[in-house]
């Protein structure tokens, strides 16, 4: 990639609610005055640029990167751009990029709308490409999973590809860097976790969310604790349960209840077996601490 020269970015918007875009679009003013001095945003629907997506195809205009907002599918009746279905519109554009990330669980693994019954063909980026297609790309597809991505990830990744023309990739296609941790790590919450102080309803400051408001932060590969929304939050720090958005499974049913078989929850913590857990938490148990019990602030 040439260094006089900004790479060229596309983004396309499959099935989505818009989400990502609305992640994007709210990076702090410096990552995003960085990206545009850095790169060449030639298309995004939701934004005014030069071009139609239509033309681009027509003229065969190439491009560096070519980011997926939503999940795919090949029947038009149910979704089309331009008289294509998102199927088709993917297939011709990767031909046109040198590297291919899905932004967000529906672009990655097909999330939500990939359960709708309506339409039995909806799915991820990975198992949309052609056989053709899908070795062309000079890196693997890069899947930026969560409901929605973090702006953060995504300029990181765009930057990562454009300075080094890789980056690690876990077995789920996600980026090392950026989803090796758990969202447990950095939470707030941490210590009434060990010592098994559970909060009484969302909202609150005080206490652990697993085990009766179904927090996955345990079990969820992400960094959202530590690379903070807005620069100032995250759910769990907000009181909210994390919800496993950057998990391949995601959405899963009743995704704000912890199930449990005589009181033991069905899941434990990543890499813990469950006998360990118990253990641990019998021993916790027994102790009272004051401070944990008490209101951060009255």
């Amino acid at each position: 990639m040439k260094k006089d020269k900004k790479p060229k970015v596309l983004w396309l918007q499959a099935i989505t609610c818009n989400g990502n875009t609305h992640s994007f679009l709210s990076a702090n003013n410096n990552r995003m005055r960085l990206f545009l001095n850095s790169f060449d945003l030639i298309y995004h629907p939701s934004l005014t640029t030069d071009i139609t997506i239509k033309e681009i195809i027509e003229k065969k205009i190439n491009f560096d990167f070519l980011l997926v907002e939503g999940a795919i599918s090949s029947n038009k009746e149910f979704f089309s751009i331009s008289g294509y279905s998102p199927y088709e519109m993917l297939n011709i554009l990767v031909k046109r990029t040198k590297y291919l990330i899905a932004v967000g669980s529906c672009a990655s693994y097909g999330g939500l709308h990939a359960k709708f019954e309506q339409n039995s063909d909806i799915q991820g980026i990975g198992d949309s490409l052609s056989a053709e297609n899908l070795y062309i790309l000079k890196h693997p597809v890069v899947n930026l999973t969560g409901c929605p991505a973090h702006p953060e990830w995504i300029i990181q990744t765009l930057f990562s590809l454009k300075d080094y023309g890789k980056m690690a990739l876990d077995e789920k296609g996600r980026p090392k860097e950026l989803y090796y941790g758990l969202a447990h790590h950095g939470c707030t919450r941490n210590e009434y976790f060990e010592w098994k102080v559970e909060v009484k309803h969302f909202g609150l400051k005080e206490g652990c969310l697993f085990y009766e408001q179904g927090c996955r932060g345990p079990m969820t590969h992400s960094n959202c604790n530590k690379i903070l929304w807005n620069d100032v939050s995250t759910k769990t720090r907000a009181g909210m349960p994390c919800i496993g958005c950057t998990e391949f499974d995601f959405p899963r049913e009743n995704m704000l209840e912890t199930k449990k078989n005589i009181g033991i929850p069905n899941e434990v913590p990543l890499e813990v077996s469950k006998r360990a857990y118990l253990s641990l938490t019998g021993v916790a148990k027994t102790f009272k601490i004051g401070r944990l019990n008490k209101k951060l602030i009255d």
